[in-house]
């Protein structure tokens, strides 16, 4: 398909799944809007997460350098019977006069700056903040993003509470109609989709956003804590659970969210014509006690910070799952103006939890090696490639070894008269590697899975090597946003000047799938601005 065909098609009612297999670093330094990011050297692993029906037509676009057409088969030999490639790749999408966008998760970010635009979304300053704390004001700062990026870092006194789940869990974690709540995250996108959630929830309390979150904060010469571990969600009593029910109540009716049973799920699940995902928004730990039997781990606020990384298919159904609550609720409502056709499951996800899938074990069925045999191996003679991220391997890798990258290894070169050792961090990637290897004739293949801590108290010697693979080379690593979370505040400030600059990047189609204006408000009437529980503890 050329460019122009492939745009036109964005923009058509028919399901399309539009991948770029090139690695993530190339993915990042530039790609068109609505493109989803599915790497060759994990292909085979996340194309059917993101695009479960293989009968969906699929796109896929690389650097005009052929990757698309080894992805294409693969995909093909995978089941999926409708693949096309696009002409020319990203060089070609760009002289045909379409944008191409630096960084990740573009239409989520490039939709959290409507937001504050269209709906007046308050914001406080770090300054303003800072000031705050040291003034011993009535507020409590909430961290919107995971709880795994609030241990690297975070604001000081702020408390972990995802974006999906605040208006869970805001009734054990704000106790007064009037205290101050901040929401922050490292950027902008998650602090000002968090806070706005809250306000269109009914919430009156002073509901504010950190602009431009903890980056912000160190522009500002302010100190960020690290490595605090996040407290776990409070859990809501029975006043605050039926404050919630009437909330979402209102909240559905207002906007028009689509509610569906069980059984609906089960004939989407069965239709072959259509592509549904069912996603359970719920915490990590809800999920991992049991979850609705096909369901993907997707944290509301995650989903909506980085739907791209969940979803492949536009066009696609989405089904949302919690325990019929808020969270799948406030998630439909942002996915559904960023035009994605997302529904609520009304149903509550413990009454029909089975146990959440494991995780597969990418090494079963390969021919492993120890690493004392590796070193025995090493000495008599093998060859030694290590396929884990570029990063990892310049951090530390076994002495002597190639750093390779899946897209290029037929470049390698290697004997293949002699025996070959494939070392590797990631068990995905060193799979796929080693299948691409023995179908290029290296029978005598080992794999060496594990890390370098585990290689060097084998007996492996381990090295780094700061400058190698070369930043050229390192495909796999986004160079573009480094260091913006480790102090470099020409990081940070090169990162924040390309998140508010989105909106005047896109073009009539991008800007044209987003639901645009302000939304309505739950009314005070409709649910209690607080429990009556906490109003009287307050007191």
């Amino acid at each position: 398909m050329s460019p122009q065909e492939v745009k036109a098609a964005l923009s058509e009612a028919a399901e399309i799944a539009f991948l770029d297999v090139r690695e993530h670093g190339q993915y990042g330094e530039g790609h068109p809007f609505f493109v989803v990011n599915c790497p060759f050297s994990v292909l085979e692993a996340e194309a059917p997460r993101l695009v479960p029906n293989r009968a969906v037509r699929v796109v896929l676009l690389d650097n005009g350098d052929g990757v698309a057409e080894r992805a294409a088969h693969e995909l093909e030999t995978l089941g999926y019977s409708s693949v096309f490639i696009l002409r020319g790749g990203a060089p070609a999408w760009e002289a045909a006069g379409f944008g191409l966008f630096k960084g990740v998760n573009v239409p989520s970010k490039a939709y959290g700056e409507m937001v504050e635009h269209d709906m007046g979304t308050p914001s406080v300053s770090a300054e303003e903040l800072d000031a705050m704390i040291g003034a011993g004001e009535d507020m409590v700062i909430l961290d919107g993003r995971s709880p795994a990026e609030f241990a690297k870092m975070n604001i000081p006194t702020a408390r972990s509470c995802p974006n999906a789940e605040l208006g869970l869990r805001i009734g054990e974690l704000v106790m007064k109609p009037q205290t101050r709540i901040v929401i922050n995250c490292a950027g902008r996108t998650r602090s000002i989709i968090g806070a706005q959630t809250l306000r269109n929830l009914g919430f009156t309390n002073p509901i504010h956003a950190l602009r431009n979150g903890s980056q912000g904060w160190q522009l500002a010469g302010l100190t960020l804590q690290y490595g605090s571990q996040p407290l776990p969600l409070p859990e809501p009593t029975d006043d605050t659970l039926a404050d919630v029910a009437a909330r979402r109540a209102a909240f559905v009716e207002l906007n028009g969210l689509p509610l569906v049973s069980h059984d609906t799920l089960q004939a989407w699940l069965a239709d072959d014509t259509r592509t549904t995902f069912l996603l359970d928004v719920r915490s990590a730990e809800e999920f991992a006690n049991g979850t609705i039997a096909g369901a993907a781990h997707a944290p509301g606020g995650q989903l909506v910070q980085a739907t791209d990384q969940w979803i492949g298919v536009r066009g696609a159904r989405i089904v949302l799952a919690d325990n019929r609550d808020i969270r799948a609720a406030t998630t439909a409502f942002w996915l559904r103006r960023m035009g994605h056709d997302a529904v609520i499951l009304d149903v509550d996800t413990r009454e029909h939890a089975v146990p959440a899938p494991a995780e597969r074990d990418w090494t079963a069925g390969l021919a492993t090696i120890s690493a004392g045999e590796a070193a025995t191996a090493l000495s008599e003679g093998a060859q030694l490639i290590d396929v884990s991220p570029g990063k990892a391997y310049r951090e530390g890798h076994i002495e002597g070894a190639i750093w390779a990258i899946r897209p290029r290894l037929a470049a390698l070169d290697l004997d293949p008269a002699r025996p070959l050792i494939l070392a590797g961090q990631e068990p995905t990637i060193l799979c796929l590697a080693a299948g691409d290897l023995m179908d290029m004739g290296y029978a005598d293949l080992r794999v060496l899975p594990g890390s370098p801590a585990q290689w060097r108290e084998a007996g492996l010697a381990i090295e780094a090597t700061p400058d190698v693979p070369a930043d050229a080379d390192m495909i796999d690593f986004l160079f573009f946003v480094h260091d913006r979370h480790d102090g470099s505040l020409e990081a940070a400030r090169r990162y924040l000047a390309w998140e508010t600059g989105l909106i005047d990047q896109m073009d009539a189609q991008e800007k044209g799938v987003f639901t645009r204006g302000p939304a309505p408000v739950v009314e005070s009437g409709a649910a209690a601005i607080a429990p009556a529980r906490t109003l009287q503890k307050a007191r």
